[in-house]
């Protein structure tokens, strides 16, 4: 079992406060990704669950009993960091079993339990290998390898792939999620890089400034963004956001054309995403703009346009499409893909 509860947990370095009452349930086997800008809490509040970092306030529990003051060797968790921390002079098989050497196992479990890791991680080839002639990618299978063997309750990413290229984090991001099907184990992620936490997670805990913004699955917090900073950070290229004003059924946006709106009360901004915004003739839909800026990128095209007091409004379309820089073009925005925020940018529900 590897459920875990944060009831009102609080991190405090001396006056300063940076965990502000996280209330979290995790339950057994599930990947839960935290993700925020730098400084929001998400390292620290991995750290706390490991034990590295204490908890000022509030409680822990795994698996229903209290681990809010237990040292991190007694909570059955495995960390993996950013650094490998691979030791040299080692084999791959040598750092895989260290732990387990430490702690006095006997040869032939080591043995064993290496061996089975191995084979989740497909490093039996590179056992008798010494770290140095390892690939980035595989001396980070080879951290995961170390945490593997000591059958934990669950496992802890601290932006792991951070330090690898691009196309080793694709390779990893798809290594770690083979991995969590294998295991069934209970995984917590910390990332800064949203298509790590869109791609692997169960559940995304989106952190702001120390607080939960908000909780839930990818396409939750994709489509239905509980407020403005996580509509503005979940997404790329981001929501577009525009102020608009609402009364009498309507909504309108600066220099725009109104359109219907059923939210249980007032808005100041409108949100839609660039893949939500349908192009038309000039005259058709909510605004009218000028194409500025056109990126190509193959399947998709990313059209930066002018749409005046509205401001810069980003379109993602086809990698075809006809419309090129300076064309005057419609934005057609179906009422079903517009989101709604109030004065203090929480989402209002739109009837």
């Amino acid at each position: 079992m590897g459920s875990i509860t944060l009831d009102k947990v609080e991190k405090w370095f001396g006056e300063v406060q940076v965990i502000k009452g996280v209330d979290l349930e995790i339950a057994d086997g599930e990947f839960i990704v935290f993700v925020g800008p730098s400084g929001c809490g998400k390292s620290t509040l991995l750290r706390m669950i490991g034990g590295l970092e204490d908890i000022s306030r509030g409680a822990l529990m795994i698996d229903g009993a209290d681990k809010t003051a237990a040292p991190p060797s007694r909570r059955g968790l495995a960390m993996v960091f950013q650094s490998y921390a691979l030791y040299p002079h080692m084999s791959v098989g040598e750092n895989m079993g260290f732990s387990l050497k430490t702690a006095g196992a006997p040869k032939a479990e080591i043995e064993a339990k290496v061996a089975e890791a191995a084979r989740v991680l497909k490093l039996e080839p590179y056992l008798d290998r010494r770290p140095k002639a390892l690939s980035g990618g595989q001396r980070q299978r080879v951290a995961i390898g170390r945490s593997i063997v000591r059958d934990p309750t669950a496992f802890l990413f601290d932006e792991p792939l951070s330090n690898l290229d691009a196309a080793l984090r694709v390779e990893m991001r798809y290594e770690i999620a083979k991995l969590h099907k294998t295991l069934q184990r209970t995984m917590i992620y910390v990332t800064h890089d949203q298509v790590e936490a869109m791609t692997l997670a169960d559940r995304i805990v989106v952190l702001e400034f120390g607080t939960i913004a908000q909780v839930g699955t990818p396409r939750e917090l994709y489509e239905n963004p509980a407020n403005l900073f996580v509509a503005t950070f979940i997404g790329s290229p981001k929501m577009n956001i525009l102020d608009c004003k609402t009364g009498d059924g309507q909504f309108s946006v600066p220099g725009g054309r109104s359109g219907a709106y059923g939210g249980d009360h007032p808005a100041v901004k409108l949100g839609i995403r660039p893949e939500h915004i349908g192009i038309g003739a000039e005259g058709e839909g909510v605004l009218d703009a000028t194409v500025d800026v056109l990126e190509y990128l193959g399947a998709d095209t990313y059209l930066i346009v002018d749409a005046g007091a509205a401001g810069k409004i980003t379109v993602r379309t086809d990698g075809d499409t006809p419309v090129r820089e300076g064309d005057r073009i419609g934005l057609v925005a179906p009422q079903e893909r517009l989101r709604f925020f109030d004065a203090d940018g929480l989402s209002v529900r739109a009837g």
